[in-house]
């Protein structure tokens, strides 16, 4: 009877599918940890590369308040102004651009690797159907993106009104600094502001990373069913395979048995084994196997061997040592040398003797088998 399939997701993916999703672009992804390393990146950057922004703007506001009469009634020197502008800036906010850049990438990266699909920017109708907007935006996942959202505002809002309540005192003595200090201080509180609120959002990125991995293998889930079809797909039909094994072993049988009336010789067990052995005197090799099999195979041999004339000699010991020691097509080993030239020699010695050329030979009664060659 087969096996009841629920048709429930209940199986972990496998290898495979795995890697039909990521070919399809579908690879754990969180955006809240992508954004944290960003904003961490960008809060680092202005540490790092601080000065170098308010000494870009303390020379654009030298520059944009500096100018002569003549300039201020000028409207064509407002576009000179303003390019002298960003052009002071380009070098400051460079360095900053390129680390958020770059952390941008890789935080991305972090959760899925670096995976690209061309298979997922193709256009898909079915995201502009909708009945399936509405199930993502009222689905479990709208849900949890929902909440998210929630947390972070109500997160980031209370870590902000925690900070800035700590700068408060700063903030508003920055009217009684001087231009040079009041941006240099404006800068320090955004940067450690800035540091501090985005690594609040360590606690939702240590909530969204282990539900992304899970919603990810949920969703990659297989039926029982599944996982069958893909074994077919992957291993074959095992009806099939045994059918072609089955197609292969006699096809092997019937070029087998073909070699058979080129032999020399068939040793027999005499009923259960039976080998065919070929020797080319003229050639340097030891004798060949050119045929082997036990019970209905052995007694095919046996059949094949009457039919055409070849010798069959009863030599029980023999026979199971060669079938096991040695594969067809192979020569026998060194050890079943001096046991073979006894059966060889004796069926030459019978040929001689049937066409009136010597004695009647006697059949060798014991076979040298090394120990190691021998089975039972």
């Amino acid at each position: 009877m087969a096996e009841d399939d629920s048709g429930e997701r209940t199986e972990e993916a496998t290898s495979r599918r795995l890697e039909q999703a990521k070919e399809k672009g579908q690879v754990p992804r969180s955006k809240e940890l992508s954004t944290l390393a960003v904003l961490v990146a960008s809060a680092v950057g202005l540490v790092v590369f601080g000065h170098l922004l308010a000494e870009g703007f303390i020379q654009v506001m030298k520059n944009a308040f500096a100018f002569s009469r003549q300039d201020a009634f000028d409207t064509t020197r407002m576009a000179v102004y303003l390019v002298g502008s960003l052009i002071e800036m380009v070098p400051a906010i460079l360095p900053f651009a390129i680390l958020a850049f770059v952390v941008g990438f890789l935080g991305s990266s972090i959760l899925g690797g670096v995976n690209f699909s061309t298979e997922a920017l193709a256009p898909k109708f079915s995201k502009i159907s909708p009945a399936k907007g509405l199930k993502r935006m009222f689905g479990v996942n709208a849900l949890v993106e929902l909440v998210k959202a929630i947390a972070k505002f109500l997160l980031v809002a209370t870590v902000g009104y925690v900070v800035i309540s700590y700068q408060f005192d700063k903030i508003m003595s920055l009217p009684w600094h001087s231009p040079d200090q009041a941006i240099e201080e404006v800068t320090t509180i955004i940067v450690w502001s800035a540091l501090l609120i985005a690594s609040s959002l360590l606690i939702v990125v240590a909530i969204d990373v282990p539900y992304q991995i899970w919603n990810h293998a949920k969703q990659l889930r297989m039926t029982q069913q599944e996982i069958k079809d893909e074994y077919k797909e992957t291993e074959g039909n095992p009806q099939l395979k045994g059918r072609i094994r089955q197609t292969q072993r006699e096809m092997a049988q019937r070029r087998m048995m073909s070699e058979v009336p080129t032999a020399d010789v068939v040793i027999t067990n005499p009923e259960h084994y039976a080998v065919a052995l070929r020797y080319d005197s003229g050639g340097a090799g030891a004798p060949l196997v050119v045929a082997k099999g036990v019970d209905e195979i052995a007694m095919q041999i046996r059949k094949v061997a009457l039919a055409n004339e070849v010798p069959i000699i009863p030599a029980p010991p023999l026979a199971r040592a060669i079938y096991y020691s040695t594969e067809l097509e192979r020569e026998i080993p060194r050890g079943l040398y001096v046991a073979v030239a006894q059966v060889l020699g004796y069926v030459f010695q019978v040929k001689q003797y049937k066409k009136g050329r010597g004695p009647k030979p006697r059949k060798p009664k014991k076979y040298d088998i090394p120990d190691e060659l021998k089975h039972e």
